[in-house]
């Protein structure tokens, strides 16, 4: 979370949220990029978000939660958003120094991890299903106003340049490279269309009949389907011995279940390379803007040794070729 972000919010806020969504027992959950607390309202567990608008706009959180509405109305397991005592879906919130914090809150989910769960295939298969169903229903989703961002708009996540320091010629050279082989692809709506961006395994809890149900939307964005793919393939991965392997007893399933909600062309798995070197380069630049390289978290400490050197020496993220997965997708 931003420095200032977390200078503006004070007690008084989180207060005046809870007030306007009638809730009470007000408990922090923690929160990377906005504060998280969990309330309840007429005996009902809610979770209370506070974003600010240094980071989001009013528009951007809105086209989010109206995202999920339509999701949850559609038959996937979101956490569906709530409106407020007033029936607003994002309250704002003024910090008393020029911006605002923007509260929105969403239904508590109750579940395990997926790791408590069992990682395994049958779990692999369902959450490619969730994946390929929020896709179709991409294809038809028609609202009023286009809210949300492309997947490359520095309203995200900030500028990558600016982000990786200056001196990492080669970082960005590197970075640059890739923004302009994602500029050849083609853009229409079995391809492309707003994805949730960040649908690992951190971002969703299982219930004890399996249902897979996915939260946090705030990266959501109008991207390509295949670099939504992409990303959770990076992250169940990231940071295991043998992520070659790892990638292969995890796609299968994942396709698998994919396919029986979506159809797409099994040729955009040759872009899959492209968009997990981005995510690479992404969380590369993340770290680097929000983190202490001195004193970094273990994960974050894997993640980032020799990443430089391999990042410099374009190395692919998997040395693998997704062709001979093209049997769980469309011709």
């Amino acid at each position: 979370m931003e420095k200032e972000i977390r200078h503006r919010f004070s007690e008084g806020i989180a207060r005046e949220a809870l007030n306007r969504f009638h809730g009470d027992c007000l408990h922090e959950i923690g929160g990377f990029e906005s504060f998280m607390f969990r309330f309840s309202r007429d005996g009902t567990d809610l979770v209370l978000r506070l974003s600010h608008t240094l980071r989001r706009t009013r528009d951007m959180i809105l086209g989010e939660v109206l995202w999920i509405r339509y999701l949850a109305k559609n038959g996937v397991s979101v956490a569906d958003a709530v409106p407020s005592a007033s029936g607003e879906l994002v309250e704002e919130i003024p910090d008393g120094a020029g911006g605002s914090f923007l509260a929105t809150a969403f239904r508590f989910v109750q579940g395990q991890t997926p790791w408590q769960y069992g990682w395994n295939g049958e779990f692999f298969a369902g959450w490619g299903e969730l994946v390929g169903r929020m896709h179709r229903l991409a294809g038809s989703y028609r609202p009023a106003r286009r809210l949300r961002p492309s997947w490359n708009s520095p309203s995200l996540g900030g500028d990558i340049r600016r982000m990786i320091p200056p001196d990492q010629e080669r970082v960005l050279a590197r970075y640059d490279g890739l923004m302009e082989l994602s500029r050849a692809l083609p853009v229409s709506e079995d391809c492309y269309g707003l994805v949730h961006y960040d649908a690992h395994g951190g971002n969703m809890l299982v219930g004890d009949n399996g249902a897979i149900t996915l939260f946090d939307f705030d990266d959501c964005c109008h991207g390509w389907f295949s670099a939504d793919i992409a990303i959770v393939l990076f992250y169940a991965v990231v940071n295991r011995p043998d992520p070659c392997s790892a990638a292969t007893g995890f796609l299968e399933p994942f396709l698998s279940g994919y396919s029986r909600e979506n159809s797409l062309p099994a040729w955009w798995l040759g872009t899959i390379p492209l968009f997990l070197s981005i995510r690479e380069m992404d969380l590369y630049a993340v770290i680097h803007r929000s983190m202490d390289l001195n004193d970094l978290d273990p994960w974050c400490a894997a993640f980032m040794e020799g990443r430089r050197e391999r990042l410099e020496a374009g190395k692919p993220f998997l040395d693998m070729d997704f062709s001979g997965f093209a049997g769980f997708l469309t011709p």
